[in-house]
């Protein structure tokens, strides 16, 4: 019987080999691989200042957050979040096992390794609509933050991950927090109500938020956590002299805007491919503690935390006055200023995103479920 050797392979071709053994599993795990025993890589983060992180520290605007006693509680006090500690983002976060704050995108140093884990675009005083912001002067719309992720963020994100942002990007979360300015500080304080109803401007203003999660999408995002809006009407701002808009009418523009939210959001599942998501319905969540805060050690659920000084006497009826005092014992408000939660709801807030099993809490899996797709 005759043996055939088998011819040695050349020096060359066996490089060739162990180089493609060695760089192809180091290319999937940058892009999928989730560090730190987190259940995601990170988040990407857009909308108003319920989720804002501090980018309106690093530019002229009426809408800041960057002073005491905003940041009492945060590690490293005032940071430009609109509430005393951590907001929901943050909260989420901590849940999620990330391993630091989500950067803001205009702080100068947000690049590099700072941001593998997400970047912050969120604005206070932004909305849906590119005009809703015009009351603060100046804010970055939604429209404009998804083009400063697209233009900004993803070619730094490929450049420090090595690899297209289409592999990278199902592996984070995209949270999208507005809507709520849009009908408090446009349609009632503007007048938009003189021009339209509140049906048809609820019609404007999911239609344009559709285009902006289909932009999303066809960047890259595949898993979306998406904020109700708040039951407005309970807004201490409400009890200001001056301010336009009743509560009983805030309410019902909320509650109208988040039915036809989650529609929406039902039809972009439908309609694109591996689209998933989970509604926070931070409107019953806040309702629901509002009319039982015993239930959840709150007391005080109507008036803010801080002194907040009122369109009469020269502010906004929104924001903290600087340097003011707050209550001592924070944890039990339900509202920091005249719109803002205090970071113990958004504690519960992110909690039940995170890990409750009623639809009632979150639509239709959690934040957990959705980062473990």
């Amino acid at each position: 019987m005759r043996y055939h050797s088998l011819k040695q392979p050349s020096k060359q071709v066996v490089f060739l080999y162990l180089s493609l053994f060695v760089c192809l599993p180091l290319s999937i795990s940058i892009c999928n691989f989730a560090e730190d025993g987190a259940a995601t890589r990170g988040m990407f983060v857009f909308g108003s200042s319920l989720v804002d992180n501090g980018n309106n520290n690093f530019f002229e605007s009426r809408a800041k957050a960057d002073y005491l006693p905003y940041g009492i509680d945060f590690p490293n006090g005032p940071s430009g979040r609109f509430t005393n500690g951590k907001n929901v983002v943050d909260l989420l976060g901590d849940q999620l096992k990330l391993p630091s704050f989500i950067p803001p995108s205009k702080d100068p140093s947000t690049k590099g390794s700072k941001i593998v884990h997400g970047v912050n675009h969120a604005s206070g005083s932004s909305g849906i609509l590119d005009d809703t912001g015009s009351v603060a002067g100046n804010v970055i719309g939604l429209s404009q933050q998804i083009r400063d992720f697209e233009e900004e963020t993803l070619p730094e994100l490929e450049a420090e991950l090595g690899c297209k942002s289409s592999e990278s990007l199902p592996s984070y979360l995209f949270v999208v927090g507005v809507g709520g300015n849009d009908y408090m500080f446009n349609y009632f304080v503007r007048r938009s109500y003189l021009q339209f109803g509140l049906e048809a401007f609820t019609r404007t203003l999911i239609a344009s938020l559709a285009q902006k999660l289909q932009k999303l999408y066809s960047l890259g995002g595949r898993k979306f956590v998406v904020m109700s809006i708040n039951p407005l009407g309970y807004s201490p701002v409400l009890n200001r002299p001056n301010f336009i808009g009743s509560p009983r009418a805030l309410s019902q523009a909320a509650q109208i805007y988040n039915v036809q939210l989650k529609i929406l959001l039902d039809a972009l599942k439908r309609s694109m491919p591996d689209f998933n998501f989970a509604l926070v319905n931070t409107y019953n969540i806040m309702t629901n503690i509002i009319q039982n805060p015993a239930s959840t050690g709150f007391e005080d659920t109507r008036n803010p935390c801080c002194k907040v000084t009122s369109q009469i006497q020269g502010g906004n009826g929104v924001l903290c006055e600087r340097g003011g005092e707050t209550s001592a014992n924070r944890a039990r408000n339900v509202f920091f200023d005249g719109l803002h939660p205090t970071e113990a709801l958004n504690f519960q807030i992110a909690s039940k995103a995170y890990a409750s099993t009623l639809e009632f809490d979150v639509y239709p899996i959690n934040v957990r479920q959705l980062a473990q797709l």
